[in-house]
């Protein structure tokens, strides 16, 4: 399935091409080398659309939203983008954790993620 035009947008920005690219310095920096740990930066960028996608969908409809079930009920809920969001931020972390990718403590340039 190809991908639509909100999520094209994502990956073909120059801050995905930059996340990408660092990510992949900072496991080569590490020696963490091979397919299954590029296959897993694959697996990070592909939630990082997501996370992007669920961000514009909370600042389009924001943190809540009406509903209309078609019985007579209708009211405002949660906006799920919100509960989503957090969950793949979570994952996204574990992730870089798999990766033996951490935050650089010796405020150098460069490795800010």
């Amino acid at each position: 399935m190809a991908p639509n035009a909100k999520t094209k947008k994502y990956l073909n920005s120059e801050l995905y091409a930059e996340v990408q690219r660092g990510l992949l310095e900072q496991l080569k920096k590490n020696g963490t080398l091979g397919k299954y740990y590029t296959d897993l930066v694959g697996d990070y960028m592909d939630m990082w659309v997501t996370k992007c996608l669920l961000v514009d969908d909370i600042q389009r409809r924001g943190v809540t939203i009406k509903y209309d079930n078609g019985g007579g009920q209708k009211g405002l809920k949660k906006n799920d983008s919100i509960e989503l969001r957090i969950k793949v931020n979570g994952q996204m972390l574990r992730l870089l954790t798999e990766l033996g990718i951490k935050p650089a403590q010796s405020g150098g340039e460069g490795d800010d993620l």
